[in-house]
């Protein structure tokens, strides 16, 4: 499972994805979010579907790698799809006490399982077409406003950015320490839930170690370079919005305005 886990890689390609600006990336991801949970009926939400397909295709990563980062969610997506289920109205097909299953109920399961995998599918459509260090800078640049508050824009977006890159990290040093102490003995697989949980404290404790280790010579290593925050830096690689981010914006407009009719003129699931 710990294999499984893409969050946080970052696929290197020259596809159109890759080569929108990071700012307009992160706007666009703000704006799908908002349009999945703006979305109240299955026609609206296959427009944002159609929308999100259309731009995973166009960042050229495969497809291996964005139902990779499904697979930690599995266990989400049902739990909710089963709650959802008993939340409908109408008339029951089946019921066993308080629990009520209607034919809306499954339609409302249905509905937010697929908003949840569409949450997950455009957020790893950023991490994997947008390097740490260009996150970095536009999320910095995004913030800019906030440095009238005397808000420290440039360090809140480097431990945003550092904590994402070493997620990937952190999992496969989990790996290694699990394989390791399976190697000497260790049962992690079998037993009830409260064995298995007794079971990880020979990982976590290691674990720690190592990330602890990791963030000093992190540090150390700014340090050395005399890192001293957003302060006077300059940047290798200048920001410029160009003809391919507002076709972007105008792309993300289009399924706007499809989402919008939708939603007027279809009856809404939920």
């Amino acid at each position: 499972m710990i294999r499984d886990v893409a969050l946080g890689q970052f696929i290197p390609g020259k596809g159109i994805v890759h080569r929108t600006d990071p700012r307009v990336k992160i706007i666009l991801l703000i704006a799908f979010i908002t349009l999945i949970f703006c979305a109240f009926n299955f026609v609206s939400l296959a427009v944002v579907t159609a929308g999100i397909i259309t731009t995973l295709a166009l960042s050229e990563v495969s497809f291996k790698l964005y139902f990779k980062s499904l697979k930690v969610i599995i266990f989400i997506v049902i739990i909710t799809s089963v709650l959802n289920m008993f939340y409908g109205t109408g008339d029951p097909i089946w019921q066993f006490g308080i629990l009520k299953l209607t034919m809306s109920g499954i339609y409302r399961a249905v509905f937010v399982s697929i908003r949840i995998v569409l949450l997950i599918l455009i957020s790893s459509c950023l991490t994997f077409t947008t390097s740490p260090t260009d996150l970095t800078d536009a999320i910095e640049r995004l913030m800019k406003p906030l440095k009238v508050f005397h808000i420290k824009v440039h360090e809140i977006a480097m431990m945003m950015t550092i904590a994402l890159r070493f997620v990937p990290t952190l999992l496969e040093e989990t790996d290694k320490i699990m394989s390791a102490q399976k190697a000497r003995g260790a049962d992690m697989d079998s037993g009830g839930l409260i064995k298995k949980v007794k079971a990880m404290t020979p990982v976590l404790i290691p674990l720690f170690v190592s990330a602890f280790r990791r963030a000093y010579d992190l540090a150390m290593a700014m340090e050395c370079r005399c890192y001293q925050g957003g302060d006077g830096r300059t940047r290798m690689k200048t920001l410029h919005i160009k003809k391919l981010d507002v076709f972007c914006i105008i792309f993300a407009a289009l399924i706007l305005a499809g989402v919008v009719l939708c939603d007027i003129f279809i009856t809404p699931i939920i």
